[in-house]
């Protein structure tokens, strides 16, 4: 039928987000969100941690297995890459706030593999739909630099034209209309992009060569 929108259009978090909340509010609220199906087969909602206080906040895709399972952004084995690449890009990790563009993890389970989730990138829509999480934990935390950490990332800050093997490494503001409304933003490659890299020296070396872009923003 003509004109009929699909059930996706409606997606949105906006309804859950509490006016006026401090980040203890809001992580609390975010437990309860429904704004997209994703909360129905995630374990829980894995809201953003870190210093309230940060000059630099790290944006990733979304929570993978062990985030779904913990609570917490970046606690596997990506976390690891992030925190030693930040450290030596002169950045310290426990000065920093880290979340996602995406609140619950997305996954599939592939029969051949057993009872092991895969992570599946969020759609666009999933990703507008979070956004007024995200918006609210930029304007909360307020943060001089944002490290877009992947394409996902940088599509939800930036905008759906982004490019991180084009734009990697470099100062740019935020799309006016999204959750980084005009801020500073360094995108790079997500960390567990280093993990799965042919050649993960290179890799790394380059996530570190990036993120020191973002700790020369800081001065």
């Amino acid at each position: 039928m003509a004109g009929t929108k699909s059930p996706e259009d409606a997606y949105t978090a906006a309804p859950f987000v509490p006016d006026g909340a401090d980040l203890g509010a809001l992580r609390e609220a975010a437990a309860g969100c429904r704004g997209c199906p994703l909360h129905r087969d995630a374990t829980q909602t894995v809201f953003g941690a870190g210093d309230p206080d940060a000059r630099a906040m790290l944006v990733g895709e979304q929570p993978g297995d062990q985030e779904d399972r913990q609570g917490k952004p970046f606690v596997g084995p990506a976390g690891k890459v992030l925190d030693r690449a930040l450290d030596e890009a002169g950045i310290d990790p426990d000065e920093t706030y880290i979340t996602n563009a995406v609140k619950h993890f997305k996954f599939t389970y592939v029969p051949e593999r057993g009872k092991r989730r895969i992570h599946k990138p969020p759609s666009l829509r999933e990703l507008a739909a979070c956004g007024p999480w995200l918006a609210a934990e930029v304007e909360l935390i307020g943060p001089e630099v944002i490290v877009a950490l992947g394409a996902t990332a940088g599509k939800a800050l930036l905008g759906s034209s982004f490019r991180v093997t084009q734009q990697r490494g470099t100062r740019l503001e935020g799309d006016a209309s999204g959750p980084a409304r005009g801020a500073l933003i360094v995108p790079t490659i997500h960390p567990s992009a280093v993990l799965r890299a042919d050649d993960r020296e290179a890799a790394y070396e380059g996530l570190v060569a990036d993120l020191r872009v973002a700790a020369e923003a800081l001065g």
